[in-house]
């Protein structure tokens, strides 16, 4: 893996994120920011917040296959890493059947973007690949750089780790809320899991993969899966659950902060950032 991201990284929509939020990011010391929800393929975000920044890297998380043709995913990643040099990481991933009409023979419509990719030159090393399931990340080890999976426990990273083996990335995403609250931690937390995501067959059969139930999915989640899916606490203890992916076998982990109301995460990522010993 050529691409340092460090530990510790930031997960945030594409629409909360800009330079100024990058140049505080890396003086905390994270040492990458996700942009998730999609981004257009011309990826101007990305080179945006590098070139505002000396040090932290950036990923997508992720580029849809459906809605950016790999030629220009392609063309945008040759021309950040021209600017940026080993600083980008291109995440790319199938989305969900129920976003597209078209979803049809899911794993053949990766392999083919990924030769694609490799067609435009974009190297191994550069890019990823969302990944939940064996075969996908069967595929993310052995045709990109590693996997990103996302709404995962410790304990699939566990289980990814092993699919993968060593060598390949392994960097989930973990959604969290800075509240010793767990009533009012939950009321942050179960509406951005209830909608989409428990709607959403490739991330139910995950879930129930993990011993997860039907019980446990319906209504919003119960309790336990909520607790499992979204940590919370006091940074201290956010802290250790992000923690918890590293010790079962990731070589990063994304935050996404969950605030109520989506207020600035900033202060959530200053403590955060001190309880992991980033500043």
């Amino acid at each position: 893996m050529s691409i340092e991201l460090g530990r510790y990284g930031i997960w945030r929509h594409a629409g909360g994120l800009d330079p100024e939020f990058a140049v505080e990011a890396e003086a905390l010391g994270y040492g990458a920011i996700w942009i998730g929800g999609s981004p257009s393929g011309d990826l101007q975000l990305a080179e945006d917040m590098l070139a505002a920044t000396e040090r932290i890297a950036v990923a997508t998380g992720i580029v849809n296959i459906w809605a950016t043709p790999a030629e220009e995913a392609a063309a945008s990643y040759h021309r950040i890493e021209a600017a940026h040099p080993g600083r980008f990481l291109l995440g790319v991933g199938i989305g969900h059947p129920e976003a597209t009409s078209d979803y049809r023979r899911p794993y053949a419509t990766i392999v083919d973007y990924l030769d694609r990719l490799d067609a435009a030159e974009v190297p191994v090393a550069g890019r990823a690949l969302a990944a939940l399931g064996p075969k996908v990340l069967a595929l993310a080890g052995e045709r990109t750089a590693g996997a990103h999976p996302y709404l995962t426990t410790p304990e699939h990273t566990r289980q990814a780790r092993e699919q993968l083996g060593e060598g390949a990335l392994l960097a989930p995403e973990q959604k969290v809320v800075l509240e010793t609250d767990p009533e009012r931690a939950r009321a942050i937390g179960r509406p951005p899991v209830r909608k989409p995501y428990l709607g959403l067959r490739n991330y139910t059969s995950n879930l129930k993969r993990l011993g997860w139930t039907d019980a446990d999915i319906a209504d919003g989640g119960s309790d336990a899966l909520i607790d499992a899916l979204v940590a919370h606490g006091d940074a201290q203890a956010v802290a250790a659950r992000l923690t918890e992916h590293l010790d079962a076998g990731a070589d990063h982990v994304c935050a996404q902060v969950l605030t109520e109301g989506w207020t600035d995460p900033l202060p959530a990522l200053r403590d955060l950032a001190k309880a992991l010993d980033l500043v």
